[in-house]
């Protein structure tokens, strides 16, 4: 069973808090057909976002197989610890099967296969490689039938480097999402290992941590040129790196569509004669700003 196929944009559904359902249905019906989120009450609002996706479906907007569902295992240190979805004390396989039913519960009724998610994302290691590894898995026990693939975010090279080779790791990642920002230099040495093994790097952070970048001269000469919004033109230019997808969290309908329709527009325009030179300049340009040769 392979999950669907992950978009170029999916909608990242942290912070929506109680508009979370209304946002999730006006970004599927809106175009978008991936969603991300997690079972971590501090930061998402998960059985909300079921709920946009499953009126979504029962308007007949979408199938259930339409739509890539990306959610995540959040481990103690990173979750409210006075709301969770699981006992705190209870050892750590028994957290991650209560945080997979939570979810599974979550999305029942969305499909007629059975509760299943496309992707479940460890949502950080845990303090050791051991234990990191113990809720690895435990997570591939869901695997293929309820969870469709793993993958891991806010990580570092050395612990996917781990998850990819060692002999002990039955499922491999399938994707990983972390931060696309100065402070780890936008992950050139992370994103390469991983397109280099087909692993999609999923890119968040990618508007509010780049001010800089959104102003530079790759993009603004993009955006002209391609008639677009300087912000779908980073989007597209962190697309046109290769082996990514990007978290796009706004909230604003006329975002949505100028995201989803302008980086269709500039894919046309980046294989037209005339737009052709100017992509591979701006994309030149935009790897040599983010220190990518």
């Amino acid at each position: 069973m392979k999950p669907a196929p992950m978009p170029k944009l999916l909608y990242g559904t942290a912070w929506k808090k109680d508009a979370t359902a209304d946002l999730v249905f006006l970004a599927l019906k809106t175009g978008f057909r991936g969603i991300d989120t997690a079972a971590q009450p501090r930061h998402y609002q998960e059985h909300l976002v079921a709920e946009g996706v499953k009126r979504a479906i029962f308007s007949g907007i979408l199938t259930r197989a339409d739509l890539f569902i990306q959610t995540k295992f959040t481990s103690i240190g990173g979750q409210d610890p006075d709301n969770l979805p699981y006992d705190p004390q209870a050892p750590l396989e028994e957290q991650v099967h209560a945080s997979v039913a939570s979810s599974l519960r979550n999305f029942a009724g969305a499909d007629s296969d059975g509760s299943y998610v496309d992707s479940l994302v460890l949502h950080s290691p845990l303090r050791t490689l051991p234990d990191t590894v113990k809720v690895w898995k435990t997570l591939e026990t869901y695997v293929p039938r309820r969870i469709r693939q793993l993958g891991i975010s806010n990580t570092t090279l050395e612990v996917v480097d781990y998850l990819y080779t060692s002999p002990d790791i039955t499922v491999r990642p399938a994707c990983v999402q972390n931060r696309f920002y100065p402070a780890t230099r936008w992950e050139v040495g992370l994103r390469k290992y991983c397109r280099e093994r087909d692993i999609k790097f999923q890119t968040f952070w990618t508007l509010s941590g780049n001010p800089q970048l959104l102003r530079s001269a790759p993009v603004r000469k993009l955006a002209n040129s391609a008639n677009v919004e300087p912000p779908v033109a980073l989007y597209a230019l962190v697309l046109g790196l290769g082996g990514t997808a990007v978290l796009d969290g706004t909230t604003s309908e006329t975002h949505m569509r100028d995201d989803l329709r302008g980086i269709e527009i500039v894919k046309d325009h980046a294989e037209s004669e005339e737009g052709r030179p100017i992509w591979s300049e701006c994309l030149g340009g935009f790897r040599q700003l983010i220190g990518e040769e």
